[in-house]
């Protein structure tokens, strides 16, 4: 039995131009411990041998721009097999809804979690830029996959949680679930709800 795909695509930052990117280079805070993130070797350890995770270091993630992102994401496509799993954290997730209501998948999706995702440019502290803004009609990510899950934190202040509104009424068949607390923006080492809503995902996958 071949092991179900995870593919994963992690946050980013964005910028107008050089210029603030610079300006963030030089004020940003610097922090020398291990950064500890849920989608990292917990997520890996807690599925187990069954998954294959796939975790794209994505292009200039500090810099991002849409267009080098979908380059290198489509340079996965050909190791990438039916019934994979899609998941995209903060800028990762508004990455995945832009791709899939763009353009048609080659693969079978088993399921997408979009985990923070931006809907626009009115996150806190950061410039939505890049190429990233989402085009008016997203029904195409419902056709790319029936079973799109995304998932927001009551106390994100990065990402309101208004944002899930906005993704309600665009992707009228997607499941959203609203934590009361994920340490702000999802910034935990933990993520037992998503290790068993992806278990349950593949319990009928031969």
């Amino acid at each position: 039995m071949k092991k179900v795909q995870i593919l994963i695509i992690r946050g980013g930052m964005t910028f107008k131009n050089r210029k603030d990117y610079l300006r963030f280079l030089k004020t940003r805070k610097i922090l020398i411990s291990e950064k500890i993130n849920w989608n990292g070797e917990y997520i890996k350890k807690q599925l187990g041998s069954r998954f294959e995770i796939i975790k794209p270091r994505m292009p200039l993630e500090d810099y991002s721009r849409y267009q080098e992102w979908k380059i290198h994401f489509e340079r996965h496509f050909p190791y990438l097999r039916s019934n994979i799993i899609l998941i995209g954290s903060s800028l990762g997730g508004i990455f995945l809804a832009k791709y899939l209501s763009e353009n048609i998948f080659p693969k079978k999706i088993l399921a997408v979690y979009l985990v923070c995702p931006p809907f626009d440019n009115t996150v806190t502290g950061e410039d939505l830029a890049g190429g990233f803004k989402l085009k008016s009609d997203l029904s195409l990510v419902g056709r790319n996959c029936k079973n799109t899950t995304l998932l927001f934190s009551k106390d994100d202040k990065t990402v309101p949680v208004s944002h899930a509104e906005k993704y309600r009424k665009k992707l009228k068949n997607a499941k959203i679930i609203i934590y009361k607390s994920k340490n702000g923006h999802f910034r935990i080492s933990k993520f037992p709800e998503i290790v068993k809503m992806i278990k349950n995902d593949v319990k009928n996958v031969k």
